[in-house]
């Protein structure tokens, strides 16, 4: 199977404020955490971020916002710039990135290499060049525990190209030359490209004109031809949608063959439009866009379901979900252990917020991170007992109680459960 090449969206972080690549003065005018978003909804397949703070407080927020950034965009991030000490590595990677890179045009950065490469492993490591000037250090950078060279010049040229073929090491090339694109991911050693583009560039438009000149990447193909769709009487195939996060189901539309591969094509969800007997792509006028995630199709080959990202609501009267009128229900539990948690979670944020007199939660926060710890410590030991007992209901009453006091610490922490479950997922 062959190796796919990544287009990644890159920009820099200065003050709060994404700015291009290849000219730091310019600032994009979208802001910050809707434009990493957009990046991941329109085909990128990665972010590299470079932080342009210039005071530890800039640099502290910064981290913040990637760490956003990471849990909107859903495409690994690839971060990195302001590397005085260790622990500035262990704040990209602990906010979510994929990897960190160091710049190489900085001495103290090529002496920490290889200890960060020790303490995180290789894969976590890249080498950020400057310029084209480093290339005959990247075997150095390499043996450092080094795993990929980012150069970061814009101006791609036939003699870098040449150069870089020479090497043996992994490269990223940053450029903003869009016809230098399938030049570069044409050499081997070149995994992807990291491309100074305008808010409104569409990654998956790029990888398109990529891959019909024969470069792998990763686009949407569906494995079943629509020829073996069953069709209704209309030739229009029935398609579920529904939130991908959440699992929520959002609306009920059609499609045809030529709306599906426009789907596939250009990655938003785009239908046919029984009323106007025309496509429509969904959001076009309203901006509320359907990025795919997944399609399935059911086991008689006659419903689609379409696992989405919405853009603000989905349903035309303004609801987030066009089934929102209720005609029965009846009550019950719900025992989707995420959604449990989620729900519980919420509550201790409320308590937090908005402190109510009585509450438990609230004494915990009160005495501090001190208190919230004991309480866990004890939690975590009557667990241990509850273990050496036979009667198993006891342990998970003690569970239920460490899960309780784990998430108000959570809380206290600033950590969510889809910063928990992201980690797991990439374990």
């Amino acid at each position: 199977m062959m190796e796919c090449k990544k287009l990644i969206a890159g920009f820099g972080i200065r003050q709060g404020k994404a700015c291009r690549l290849d000219d730091l003065q310019v600032c994009y005018k979208e802001d910050l955490l809707s434009l990493a978003r957009y990046f991941g909804d329109s085909g990128a397949d990665e972010l590299f971020i470079y932080d342009l703070s210039d005071t530890e407080e800039d640099h502290e927020k910064t981290i913040g916002l990637i760490k956003e950034i990471v849990r909107l965009s859903d495409i690994p991030v690839i971060a990195g710039g302001r590397v005085k000490r260790l622990e500035d590595v262990k704040k990209y990677l602990y906010a979510g990135s994929k990897a960190a890179f160091l710049d190489a045009g900085d001495d103290d950065n090529v002496d920490l290499m290889k200890e960060a490469a020790d303490r995180f492993g290789d894969d976590k490591i890249y080498a950020y060049l400057p310029d084209s000037s480093y290339l005959n250090r990247t075997r150095e950078y390499a043996q450092l525990g080094a795993s990929v060279m980012i150069l970061g010049n814009p101006d791609i040229t036939e003699e870098i190209l040449f150069a870089i073929s020479s090497c043996e090491e992994h490269f990223l090339l940053t450029g903003s030359d869009e016809n230098m694109l399938s030049d570069s991911l044409k050499l081997d050693l070149v995994d992807g490209f990291i491309a100074c583009l305008l808010e409104d560039s569409v990654f998956m438009d790029l990888k398109q004109e990529l891959k019909s000149q024969g470069i792998g990447v990763d686009t949407f193909e569906s494995s079943v031809d629509f020829s073996q769709f069953k069709l209704n009487s209309d030739g229009l195939i029935p398609v579920v949608v529904q939130e991908y996060r959440t699992g929520e189901v959002l609306m009920l539309a059609y499609m045809n063959e030529e709306a599906f591969k426009e789907t596939l094509k250009s990655g938003c969800m785009t239908y046919y439009s029984r009323s106007r007997q025309s496509l429509w792509k969904k959001g076009e006028t309203s901006g509320h866009f359907q990025y795919v995630k997944a399609l399935s199709l059911d086991c008689d080959n006659d419903t689609l379901l379409a696992k989405v990202n919405q853009i603000g609501a989905a349903c035309h009267t303004g609801e987030q979900s066009c089934f929102h009128q209720s005609l029965i229900k009846k009550e019950f539990k719900d025992s989707n252990p995420l959604k449990v948690f989620e729900d519980v979670f919420q509550v201790i944020l409320d308590r937090k917020i908005n402190p109510k007199e009585g509450s438990y939660t609230n004494y915990l926060f009160d005495k501090g991170l001190d208190k919230i710890l004991k309480k866990l410590g004890e939690e975590s030991t009557e667990i241990i007992i509850a273990a050496k007992n036979p009667n198993p209901e006891e342990v998970k009453y003690e569970i239920s109680d460490f899960l309780y006091h784990m998430m108000v610490l959570m809380a206290q922490k600033g950590v969510t459960w889809e910063d928990i479950t992201r980690e797991l997922a990439n374990r």
